[in-house]
């Protein structure tokens, strides 16, 4: 890995040798003596970093391992000094290149052992790189961003230089990662994913506003984006449309919400004056009430010199969350889920024979009733039987999870469903018909074959329909989510707008 990242640099990009800087873990004698032995540097030049800049993990436990690092010199007309230097916080010097040697497993109370498969994960900074051969220091100097801060001032008339330079490399950086996302199926929401790309959209429209941008702006970028990406990454030529749609909604209704929380934000800071305080249930009551986000809100206050009261924020944001808590309580679902995290870990992953079998023999390795792993489950009892190999589809993917029965020689359990918990612990549920099921017990699998082939054609059906609604509406359209039972399917897809009568009945032909 150290000779084929050194080769890359030195010899495919030709970049100069002596503005190289390599690091290694300060205990890590093997990476020093291979860099001195393929970059021809004498160990003395090779710089030994003391801890985690230069040690890389997971989290307190799990995989880790000592790092070695690249650093490109920019030269002495920027400040900073060397890794490891007092002046290392400096510009000067950056990172372009690292390599993880994960050779170690980090258990509970400091101990590290060897991990029986050491790996190498490698990586380069693509626009790092970029700025270096296209010999500059700044990454939005590089082709990437040029034509997409041009097209941003073009559309503006506002010059990306002095108080307004920030505002044009905000939406530039920003329409780049939203549009990838939207083509990559994510729309704006309120949860998940689709809060993120709501945010990120909404920071690059705030500065669209700070520009004087009378209209939406950020969906007349997307062509100077396809236009410098779309050859590299067919996904944004593909969802064009679907991203110019979504782009140009989310920042018409963002316009509305922005001169709402505007006009709320200066009634409620009249007479305030530069370095006074706004308090913290009134950016929360924006927040929550008129969807003002706590970032706006700062931004728009920080050109007055006006503070918000974070804490006071927090506090009422905590206040909120204990009462959504409070309409959780009782549920059973964290408790639940404890269980199955130490059932996964004792037992492992169930193994799935359903791609090639409807029926199978395997060996009950886990019994739940109510909650709580027993040792047998009797007669009439509702329970769950966990088996070391399965024929049963567990629900995923919008499919649900298959019927039919488990039987012993002296016991019967009838499958009611199946689901699948954290990758891969197939649950049967059901109740016992005769007999005691009992944990080590030897059972025939069977499952409803009818109900299976009537679900397999409504999953081949959901394949047909997003091909027929890709025909019709365009490549753009992406599976959001399924809904495959033996009597129907559901199919959940991104589109613009609604579909017209003449776009359904297309499709159904």
């Amino acid at each position: 890995a150290i000779e084929l990242a050194w080769n890359l640099l030195t010899k495919d990009f030709g970049l100069d040798k002596k503005r190289l800087v390599i690091t290694v873990y300060n205990e890590d004698d093997e990476a020093a003596k291979l860099w001195s032995k393929i970059a021809g540097r004498p160990e003395s030049k090779i710089i030994r970093i003391a801890g985690s800049d230069n040690f890389w993990s997971m989290g307190e436990l799990g995989p880790c391992g000592p790092c070695s690092e690249i650093f490109y010199d920019h030269g002495p007309k920027i400040a900073g000094g060397p890794p490891g230097s007092a002046d290392a916080d400096g510009d000067r010097f950056v990172e372009i290149w690292n390599l993880v040697f994960m050779q170690y497993e980090q258990l509970p109370g400091g101990k590290r052992i060897a991990l029986p498969k050491p790996s190498i994960d490698t990586g380069m900074g693509l626009e790092r790189i970029a700025a270096v051969l296209q010999g500059t220091h700044d990454n939005y100097e590089i082709d990437l961003f040029k034509a997409l801060i041009a097209a941003s001032v073009d559309l503006t008339g506002v010059p990306a230089t002095g108080e307004h330079k920030p505002s044009h490399r905000i939406i530039a950086d920003h329409l780049r990662a939203s549009s990838f996302l939207v083509a990559d199926g994510v729309l704006p929401s309120n949860e998940g994913r689709g809060y993120v790309l709501r945010r990120i959209m909404r920071r690059a429209m705030r500065h669209a506003h700070l520009l004087g941008a009378k209209e939406p702006l950020l969906y007349r970028l997307v062509p100077a984006l396809t236009g410098e990406m779309g050859r590299a990454y067919s996904e944004l030529e593909r969802g064009k449309e679907l991203i110019v749609e979504t782009l140009k909604l989310e920042e018409t209704r963002f316009r509305e919400t922005l001169e709402r929380g505007l006009k709320l934000l200066d009634d409620a800071t009249k007479g305030m004056k530069k370095g006074d305080t706004l308090p913290g249930e009134i950016a929360f009551k924006l927040y929550d009430t008129f969807g003002f986000p706590y970032d706006l809100t700062e931004d728009a206050l920080k050109a007055r010199g006006i503070f918000i009261d974070a804490k006071g924020f927090a506090a009422s944001m905590e206040r909120q969350r204990a009462e959504a808590r409070k309409s959780w309580a009782g549920s059973g679902e964290a408790a639940t889920d404890t269980l199955w995290f130490e059932l996964k870990e004792k037992l492992g992953a169930t193994e799935f024979l359903g791609y090639d079998a409807e029926a199978a023999s395997g060996e009950i390795v886990a019994l739940v009733k109510d909650g709580a792993s027993v040792n047998e489950l009797g007669k009439g009892a509702h329970g769950i039987v966990i088996v070391n190999q399965t024929p049963f589809y567990g629900e995923s993917g919008g499919q649900i999870g298959d019927r039919g029965r488990i039987a012993g020689p002296k016991s019967a359990f009838r499958v009611e469903d199946t689901q699948k918990k954290l990758h891969g612990l197939f649950l049967h549920h059901g109740v016992v018909e005769a007999g005691t099921l009992k944990v080590g017990d030897t059972v025939d699998l069977d499952v409803d074959q009818g109900r299976r082939t009537a679900t397999r054609a409504h999953h081949s059906a959901t394949h047909l329909l997003h091909e027929a609604l890709r025909e019709v509406l365009g490549t753009h359209v992406a599976q959001k989510g399924s809904l495959v039972e033996p009597g129907r399917l559901r199919f959940d897809f991104s589109h613009q707008k609604p579909m017209t009568h003449e776009q359904i009945v297309a499709v159904e032909d």
